[in-house]
């Protein structure tokens, strides 16, 4: 077990050192909560499930019967709260020597590695989102072009041939959002209304977007994305520089459930007379209706 001692930051025993530093960089802004609807949580998991509804009417002749459909449950959605936690131990003899009140019982120390570790779990649903080993209650992964529909056929929520971001292919993305149907193949009214990028792609998104005319042409013509008013939210946890990908106004997609907020907390050993600190926070992530977001992996 790592312990803080007097020879850990032996520097700390004796004046003459002009600041200690390492810990007072300035932080993002909270991203993942830019990404993902947060829900309270109050058991150990919860739980989304797709009931699917009726389809389209067809003719009644006169004098028949009315034709009659049916409603049914779908797949579950499980999304079970998970513990995050880290601490640290300081002797007694380190607290008291130290010459410069480096202020341990701050949760500056612990505060950053839980709020990062936040960003790192709710970004790797974005990271992971290609990849079949990591799949929803449908058994697909976030992003496919098969992802099934309880009452049969399937949906597509990533664009057919994998391309960059670009003027291109984010109109087909979002024409393809504009074709999207509910579980029975019914129209539903489903926009884009965030961009999501990694830092690599924060200057050709705003060209793409910001252009009054446009972009990468010498048409005279408008941009037309520049009026569909996307938000562009860059997200520095993403690993992939090529991926992209559009948050809709789909009601259940892209869920963060927060059972247990960041606390922080400290407590001294009898024995050792060490003292102990430590942070912790309990959250689930994930997504319920894949029409939530709409993906592609980059080229």
């Amino acid at each position: 077990m790592a312990v803080v001692n007097t020879g850990s930051i032996a520097k700390a025993m004796w004046p003459g050192v002009n600041k200690f530093y390492g810990l007072g960089y300035n932080q993002h802004s909270l991203e993942y909560a830019q990404i993902f609807d947060t829900e309270k949580s109050t058991k150990l998991y919860e739980e989304d499930v797709i009931i699917s509804g009726t389809g389209l009417a067809p003719k009644k002749p006169e004098g028949e019967s009315v034709s009659y459909d049916s409603i049914k449950q779908g797949w579950t959605t499980r999304y079970t709260n998970v513990v995050y936690a880290l601490g640290f131990i300081v002797t007694r003899e380190m607290m008291e020597d130290d010459q410069y009140d480096l202020q341990f019982k701050k949760a500056q120390y612990l505060g950053k590695s839980i709020r990062i570790t936040q960003e790192t779990v709710a970004a790797n649903v974005l990271n992971r989102a290609f990849n079949s080993s990591y799949t929803g209650g449908d058994a697909k992964e976030m992003c496919a072009t098969d992802h099934p529909n309880v009452a049969g056929g399937t949906f597509s929520n990533e664009l057919t041939t994998s391309a960059d971001l670009s003027e291109a292919s984010l109109e087909q993305a979002c024409i393809d959002i504009g074709g999207l149907t509910d579980d029975r193949g019914l129209q539903i009214a489903v926009l884009p209304r965030k961009l999501i990028i990694p830092r690599q792609l924060q200057f050709e998104a705003k060209r793409i977007l910001k252009s009054i005319l446009q972009n990468d042409s010498a048409n005279n013509a408008v941009n037309a994305l520049k009026d569909m008013n996307l938000d562009v939210c860059m997200n520095h946890y993403l690993t992939d520089a090529d991926a992209w990908f559009l948050k809709t106004d789909c009601m259940e997609g892209m869920k963060y459930f927060n059972r247990r907020a960041p606390e922080f907390k400290n407590d001294s050993d009898f024995d050792t007379e060490n003292a102990k600190f430590k942070g912790s926070v309990r959250f689930s992530v994930g997504w319920t209706d894949p029409r939530g977001v709409f993906g592609s992996p980059g080229a």
